[in-house]
């Protein structure tokens, strides 16, 4: 089960963002995706969630929670 405090966390930093790098912060394991999901970007919602999504030069897009174990 995710931390839903911290989703909340990550979703209210990731609304307030004016870049993707915004979410580069302690703790948020924020990393740039490979391979297929090339483009899209990361933040780390507890151990085994991410949320993932991508940016269209303003705003985030395609927001997902998703288990990546």
């Amino acid at each position: 089960m995710p931390n839903l405090d911290r989703v909340r966390r990550v979703l209210a930093t990731l609304d307030a963002a004016t870049a993707p790098e915004q979410l580069d912060l302690p703790g948020f394991r924020f990393h740039v995706l490979k391979g297929r999901d090339k483009g899209r970007y990361a933040v780390d919602a507890s151990r085994n969630y991410r949320v993932t999504f991508g940016w269209d030069g303003r705003d985030a897009v395609e927001v997902d929670l998703e288990d990546y174990h």
